[in-house]
């Protein structure tokens, strides 16, 4: 059994909750991209600077490894697991944003490698956010932002854990 560090609960739940909130609205807007866009069409959202196209992505960014999904989906499963386990001993509100974030992506992008066509562990992720140079999705978004906010919160020096007490004597 997993166990939180004294203190640490609150943050864990809301790292979950954020979590939560990014897989929902990701997996409900693909489901909305996938009934609503024809493959390759592109809708004009914000002309000329974001479109919508749907498209079904095999690889990771830019469609890099695309006979590897395999790869991916282990990669994703590690992630998860990862964050799950440091997550324990969160000692700020920006950490558990960060790692909600990054897990909400990795948890989504995880299932549409695990359970989308065309098979198990080869299932395609669903693109249909078309930037000009790259086409991505909610998920992307949160995953995205989760980096950029864990590099600012290093740069400050903001500690990611608590140091058990036991290391601090």
């Amino acid at each position: 059994m997993m166990r939180l560090e004294r203190g640490s609960g609150r943050l864990y739940g809301m790292m979950l909750m954020l979590a939560a909130v990014v897989l929902l609205l990701d997996q409900v807007t693909k489901f909305w991209a996938v009934s609503a866009l024809s493959g390759g069409e592109r809708v004009a959202v914000i002309p000329p600077l974001i479109h919508f196209r749907l498209l079904y992505n095999p690889g990771s960014a830019f469609s890099i490894g695309t006979g590897v999904t395999w790869v991916f989906a282990l990669v994703a499963a590690v992630a998860v697991a990862g964050i799950l386990y440091t997550a324990r001993r969160l000692a700020s509100r920006g950490w558990a944003l960060v790692l909600g974030a990054l897990l909400g992506g990795a948890v989504s992008h995880l299932g549409d490698r695990l359970f989308r066509e065309p098979g198990f562990a080869r299932g395609h992720v669903v693109d249909f956010i078309d930037y000009g140079l790259f086409v991505g999705n909610v998920a992307d978004i949160a995953l995205t932002c989760g980096c950029v906010a864990m590099v600012l919160l290093s740069l400050r020096g903001v500690p990611l854990a608590k140091v058990p007490a036991e290391e601090t004597a």
